[in-house]
C-alpha cells in the first residue's frame, strides 16, 4: 500500500487525525480575509469585460509565418481604430485575434485595411466579426437567471436528503467559491467572456460534489448520536471530515490535472480562446471549492448544529462523563456513571477534543469460555 493510502486509512480508522473543527475560527478568519480582498478588489478595479458584453469587434487572421510581432500588430489597430482598446491574442501557427471594445462597422473597415496591409495578406482573408453589447447583456442575464435556480435546487435537495444545516452551510461554501473565483479575475485583470461564464456555472457542480461527499459521511457517523455520552458532534463531525480527507484530496487532484493541462498547454502553448477562458475559471474555482468544502462547510455545520438543544445537552454530558472518568483515573475510584465501563470512561478521558480515537469493536464477553488456557499445569 503507498504512504498515501496508508495515510488515508489510518484516517479512515481514526488513529491520526487534524483538529479542523476544533481550529474553524482560524478557516474562518482566513476565509473572511480573502473574500474581503476579492470584494475589495472587485469594487476598485472591477471586471476586465470582454467584447461579447461591451460590445467591439474581432479580427481573425489567416496562419502566416511573418515576422510582425504582436506589438507591432497592436500599434497598427490602436493607430487605425483612433485609440480603441486592442487586445492581440496569438491563435498559434501564425494565427492572430484582435479584440477592439466599442468599435463600429464605419470604424471595423479602416482597421481590417491597416492590418492586411501590415501583415501582408488580402483584406478577404482577414475575419471581421462585429458583436453588438445587447447580446452580451442576453448572455449576463440568462447567467444570472440559470445561478438562481441553481441555488434554489441545491438548497432545497439538501434540505430534504441531509437537513437544512447542512444546505445552509454548501449555499454559504459556494458564495464563497464564486466571490473568491470573480475577485481574482478583477484583481489580476482577466478578461470576462461567455467562456467564463460557463465554467463559472460549471465549478458550481465540482465544489458541490466535495461538499455532499463529506456530508454524507458526516449523516451515517451522527445516526443516534444522542443515545452515546462519548462524542460531541464536533468530535464526529471531525472524525467525518477526516475519514474523507484524502478522498477529497484525490478527487480534487484528479479533476485539476486535466483542466491544469487544458488550461497551461491548451491555453498557453496552443492560444485557444474559448477554452483558454474555461479552463481558468474552472481552475481557480476548482481550488476554492477543494478549501472550502474542508475548511468551511463541515466547521459551519457543526457550528449550527451546537446550537440544538440536543446536542447541547449531549455536549454536557459528555464533559461531565469526562469530568467523573478524570477523576476515578486520577483517584483510583470506581466509575461514577451507571452503565459505563472504567475502559469507556478512560477512554472518555483520553480523547482530545477535536481527534476521535480508534474505532473498536466491543470484545465478547463470552469469548474463550471453556477453551484451553494453553497454560503448562
Amino acid at each position: 500500500m503507498s504512504r498515501l493510502g496508508n495515510l488515508g486509512a489510518r484516517l479512515y480508522r481514526g488513529e491520526v487525525g487534524y483538529d479542523f473543527v476544533g481550529k474553524r475560527k482560524i478557516w474562518y478568519g482566513i476565509s473572511i480575509l480573502i473574500t474581503i480582498t476579492a470584494i475589495v478588489g472587485l469594487a476598485v478595479r472591477g471586471l476586465n469585460m470582454g467584447i461579447e458584453f461591451s460590445g467591439g469587434a474581432v479580427f481573425t487572421t489567416p496562419n502566416s509565418s511573418s515576422s510582425v510581432s504582436t506589438s507591432e500588430v497592436r500599434h497598427t489597430a490602436e493607430v487605425a481604430a483612433d485609440g480603441h482598446t486592442v487586445v492581440v491574442q496569438e491563435l498559434g501557427r501564425g494565427g492572430l485575434r484582435i479584440q477592439i471594445s466599442e468599435l463600429g462597422t464605419k470604424e471595423a473597415l479602416p482597421v481590417q485595411e491597416a492590418l492586411s496591409k501590415k501583415l501582408g495578406v488580402s483584406t478577404n482573408k482577414i475575419d471581421t466579426q462585429l458583436v453588438g453589447p445587447s447580446w452580451g447583456e442576453q448572455i449576463a442575464s440568462k447567467a444570472w437567471q440559470g445561478l438562481a435556480i441553481f441555488m434554489v435546487l441545491v438548497v432545497i435537495y439538501l434540505a430534504i436528503a441531509f437537513e437544512w444545516r447542512m444546505a445552509l452551510a454548501a449555499l454559504i461554501a459556494l458564495i464563497h467559491d464564486l466571490t473568491i473565483t470573480v475577485g481574482v479575475y478583477a484583481l489580476v485583470g482577466f478578461e470576462v467572456t461567455p467562456g467564463t461564464v460557463i465554467g463559472l456555472l460549471t465549478i458550481l457542480g465540482y465544489s458541490l460534489y466535495d461538499t455532499v461527499v463529506v456530508f454524507d459521511g458526516l449523516k451515517e457517523a451522527s445516526k443516534d448520536l444522542t443515545k452515546q455520552n462519548r462524542f460531541t458532534y464536533s468530535e464526529i463531525a471531525n472524525r467525518s471530515l477526516n475519514s474523507t480527507l484524502v478522498r477529497s484530496i484525490n478527487t480534487t487532484v484528479v479533476a485539476l490535472l486535466p483542466v491544469g493541462a487544458l488550461l497551461f498547454i491548451g491555453g498557453g502553448l496552443l492560444g485557444a480562446g474559448m477554452l483558454n477562458d474555461i479552463s481558468l475559471s474552472l481552475f481557480v474555482g476548482l481550488a476554492a471549492g477543494a478549501y472550502s468544502s474542508i475548511f468551511i462547510a463541515t466547521p459551519l455545520v457543526a457550528d449550527l448544529k451546537e446550537r440544538d438543544p440536543r446536542m447541547k445537552a449531549l455536549a454536557k454530558r459528555v464533559r461531565a462523563k469526562r469530568a467523573a472518568a478524570a477523576k476515578a483515573e486520577a483517584g483510583g475510584d470506581k466509575p461514577a456513571e451507571e452503565g459505563d465501563s472504567g475502559a469507556d470512561l478512560q477512554d472518555a478521558a483520553a480523547a482530545p477534543a477535536g481527534v476521535v480515537g480508534q474505532r473498536s469493536q466491543a470484545a465478547s464477553r463470552g469469548r474463550g469460555r471453556g477453551r484451553p488456557s494453553g497454560k503448562r499445569r
